[in-house]
């Protein structure tokens, strides 16, 4: 990779049944999912985006769908309910799972992300054997 290119600057293969793609805005967060992630799956592909307006974009650029999208409510630019909403006025990501990821358990924030479109709404686990519970559930979307 270039110096100073991102893995969310790099298109992602094709072989789309290994691409996960989550907006995440916090390093603490990120490192987490992605240790937890591939200790299950070391093949996956994991871009971290962290920031709503670039997941956007990485989407629209990238080479194949991934099989899974895993949006952290509280993002900056658009927040999980927003990028639903974009997500949802174009079809090709109809059929990709997305998932909000969230430190809110409020009831209003689930019912809105899944009124618009996430096939579930997960608070963040408090360990690392619930994260990992929570991850393999996850990935249960991509088989």
């Amino acid at each position: 990779m270039p110096p100073g290119q991102t893995p969310q600057d790099v298109a992602p293969p094709v072989n789309s049944s290994q691409f996960i793609l989550l907006g995440e805005d916090d390093i603490d967060d990120e490192e987490l999912l992605k240790e937890i992630f591939l200790t299950i799956d070391p093949a996956l592909l994991l871009v971290f985006v962290n920031n709503g307006r670039k997941i956007l974009t990485t989407l629209d650029t990238a080479t194949s769908l991934p099989c899974l999208i895993v949006l952290d409510y509280n993002m900056p630019e658009l927040n999980g309910a927003e990028m639903l909403a974009e997500l949802g006025k174009d079809p090709r990501y109809d059929h990709v799972p997305k998932i909000i990821w969230s430190t809110s358990g409020a009831e209003k924030y689930k019912n809105l992300c899944m009124g618009l479109g996430a096939r579930d709404y997960i608070t963040k686990p408090s360990s690392v054997r619930e994260l990992t519970e929570a991850a393999r559930y996850m990935l249960s979307f991509c088989r």
